[in-house]
């Protein structure tokens, strides 16, 4: 077994292409990666387990690929498909029909908010909770370790109970998170995989060798018995996933439960969640309990067929009370799903004599996480709190502030974890293609790669991708790392593009004492009075330590314009010291030659020269007592602004609509028109400036300019006819010919 850094997609994805014969997809985000490495591995000659390259289909819509998918599984071929959000919607009538005829098959789902009043590219539950009437078995991952083991599972159980799987995991939070993972190989595999169920697959594969007739119409004298027909079946699937659970942890070591508590034995109060929030909740249980509160947590793995047995069992009869957090929103419902499914589960137990009737907990729901918004340890600290006030509220949402219907429950925002000894947190500012985010990939790699820490990497993107700002969450510790959320205290902060200076509160996530990276085009005695004045005040007031670099210069003369990853990435291994300098260097030149290898040899020697310039360039900034700037933030928007703009836009585009209460937002998502006008980036490192003397007036830099700094007047058309006057009765006489315009 082997160490290896990779994200949640890869990592389901890998098992998916092991396992099967034909991939279908169609990509929507976040879980396009998964198809584009299945594309990849296939094209590379990577063979499955059973030593065959898996045919990789990219059909025209993701209704396509499911129904290639059916088509496939009828023939008896091992088939999956990748997808989220209104993608796997598209899919819901195939998979109705796929587990109608307990075919098994797996889809691997990158969860992801479905599009109601807005479209959201980001993670919750509201299209895996779309597809819980389909059929499929539901299985859950929480971290990007469990998203490969749970893959595994989620196949070996599918072929043993003929009942097919939806596995899923938290868009974004999962599925681009880069964490180390102990990777499966082949021989693992071939260990856990049973035959017997493949080849009774391809038996009940159709073929005109012996035909069947299988999908037809039913009246209602037996429609309703063939439904109940399969109830065996899918009473089999937690014993299956169980089972699967075990010989995986037979070879590997790595346990998994349907339904895991972990906690106070004797615990009072008690959270239930499924996905990735179980992570912050666990950190959040050790430390409470630590401090002497009986607190525990609850993960839920397999969701259809619900583990009601098993969820029961794992709750300890001391549990007074229980807040059950969903990751969806079901408008107009009593409660989210999993809060019913756990209510219904324990009054049953009551009925049933599993539980005392009079001693059953009081049972809580909330809603956490829309559209990957953050939940945080001090959010799950408030959620414990309110289930230990006398009056817990039945309903409640946690990570907005809910001026309306006065819902939300208030985090705690002194409560913090303890930051082990030696763990290193960085946060990196960059610019949608310029290199940050991939530099940050490679240092979680050459990290996990080169030492014996764990690493952890986390990237949050803006919806308008390139030429936005990107932020960069590195985790480095001894121990495995569960954080599900964003740094907030920061050993090395890391500002690749100087503009965000003057815009966003850059240096807020820096703990006192932190080191400050600076990506500055100015000479490094002229910083410091470029400088912003709150800017200053911050350095000065947490004692911060500031290097700087201007890496646009260094990697322009290299010609490297624009990217400035190959000089940001070596001063970063040069001041965080998590790897000794020689080491770290030797590998960020091998990265260098991976990554841009298949680019040329110039590129190469181009990016080589960088990280070899890089810390050469680098400078200590020597920081003043004082604050001697008076120059003020800049405006976000202009003075003058209408109402909507400045009350709500602003805030947005300050990084400040985390802070917008419910009461804020429209109803239904009608926005007023033309408010990108107000918005003033200044992102550009150079601006375009016209030379008269050399324009050709062909117009291309006005119909290029993605920013209309070149604006193109066109005058009304002419028409040139011919008219004979007295003094010119010839046409071909000189000055005949006269202009009218239209």
């Amino acid at each position: 077994m082997r160490h290896e850094c990779v994200d949640g997609n890869e990592a389901a994805a890998a098992v998916a292409y092991a396992l099967s014969e034909l991939v279908t997809l169609y990509p929507i985000t976040p879980s396009s990666p998964m198809g584009e490495l299945a594309d990849a591995w296939a094209s590379a000659g990577r063979t499955n387990l059973w030593g065959m390259v898996p045919r990789v289909v990219e059909m025209q819509s993701e209704g396509g690929a499911a129904g290639a998918l059916h088509g496939a599984l009828q023939t008896g071929a091992l088939a999956t498909t990748f997808t989220s959000s209104q993608g796997l919607l598209l899919m819901l009538p195939n998979m109705f029909k796929i587990a109608g005829e307990l075919t098994p098959a797996v889809i691997h789902v990158a969860a992801r908010a479905v599009a109601t009043h807005a479209l959201s590219i980001f993670g919750d539950h509201s299209d895996v909770m779309a597809a819980r009437t389909t059929g499929f078995a539901m299985l859950a991952s929480s971290s990007v370790q469990e998203a490969q083991d749970l893959a595994v599972v989620a196949h070996l159980a599918s072929l043993q109970t003929r009942v097919p799987f939806l596995h899923f995991f938290d868009g974004f939070r999962t599925s681009h998170e880069m964490n180390r993972v102990d990777m499966l190989e082949q021989d693992d595999l071939r260990a856990l995989v049973d035959d017997v169920g493949v080849l009774a697959h391809r038996e009940r594969a159709l073929s005109p060798q012996h035909p069947v007739l299988r999908g037809s119409a039913q009246n209602p004298d037996v429609f309703f018995q063939s439904r109940e027909a399969v109830n065996l079946f899918y009473d089999a699937v937690p014993a299956a996933a169980q089972d699967a659970m075990d010989r995986l942890a037979e070879r590997t070591g790595r346990a998994y439960r349907l339904a895991e508590y972990n906690g106070h034995p004797q615990a009072d109060r008690v959270i239930v969640i499924m996905g990735s929030g179980a992570g912050a909740v666990q950190e959040t249980v050790e430390e409470l309990n630590r401090r002497g509160e009986r607190v525990g947590v609850l993960t839920v793995r397999l969701y259809r067929p619900f583990p009601a047995a098993e969820l029961v069992a794992a709750l300890p009869l001391s549990v007074s009370r229980v807040a059950v957090l969903d990751r969806t929103k079901e408008p107009g419902a009593y409660g989210e799903p999993l809060f019913l499914d756990v209510v219904a589960t324990l009054a049953e137990a009551a009925t049933s004599g599993l539980r005392d009737p009079g001693a059953l907990p009081r049972v809580t729901g909330g809603r956490y996480g829309l559209s990957s918004k953050e939940f945080t340890p001090a959010m799950v600290k408030g959620v414990f709190d309110e289930l230990g006030s006398e009056a817990p509220r039945p309903r409640f949402t946690v990570g907005i502030v809910d001026d309306v219907t006065h819902l939300s429950v208030r985090p705690d925002r002194d409560f913090e974890l303890p930051t082990p000894e030696g763990d290193v947190r960085a946060v990196f500012y960059g610019l949608g293609a310029d290199g940050t985010v991939g530099a940050n990939k490679n240092t979680v790699k050459i990290v996990s790669e080169h030492s014996d820490l764990h690493a952890q990497g986390y990237f949050v993107y803006d919806s308008k991708k390139a030429g936005a700002m990107t932020v960069s969450h590195l985790r480095f510790s001894r121990q495995p790392i569960r954080s599900t959320y964003l740094i907030d205290q920061a050993d090395l902060v890391a500002c690749h593009q100087f503009g965000f200076l003057f815009t966003q509160d850059v240096l807020a996530v820096a703990k006192p004492g932190a080191t400050v990276l600076l990506n500055a085009p100015y000479p490094p005695e002229e910083v410091w009075d470029a400088l912003p004045e709150a800017v200053q005040r911050a350095i000065i007031e947490k004692n911060l330590k500031v290097h700087v670099i201007d890496a646009h210069r260094v990697a322009g003369d290299l010609g490297l314009r624009g990217r400035i990853n190959t000089v940001m990435q070596p001063c970063f291994f040069a001041l965080s010291g998590i790897l000794s300098q020689e080491e770290a260097l030797d590998a960020v030149r091998r990265a260098v030659e991976k990554t841009y290898g298949r680019r040329g040899p110039k590129v190469v020697e181009r990016n080589l020269a960088a990280v070899d310039a890089s810390l050469a360039e680098l400078h200590e900034l020597t920081v003043p007592e004082t604050v001697t700037s008076t120059t003020p933030l800049r405006d976000v928007i202009p003075v003058g602004a209408p109402d909507f703009v400045t009350r709500v836009t602003a805030r947005i585009l300050a990084g400040e609509g985390d802070l917008l209460p419910v009461s804020a937002l429209p109803v239904d998502g009608t926005f007023p028109t033309g408010t990108t006008w107000y918005e003033k980036r200044a992102l550009a490192q150079e601006i375009p400036i016209w030379d008269p003397d050399i324009c050709i007036d062909c117009g291309k830099c006005a119909i290029v300019c993605p920013h209309n700094a070149m604006g193109m007047k066109v005058p009304p058309p002419t028409i040139w006819t011919v008219h004979r006057t007295p003094s010119c009765p010839s046409p071909s006489t000189p000055g005949s010919w006269r202009p009218r315009t239209c």
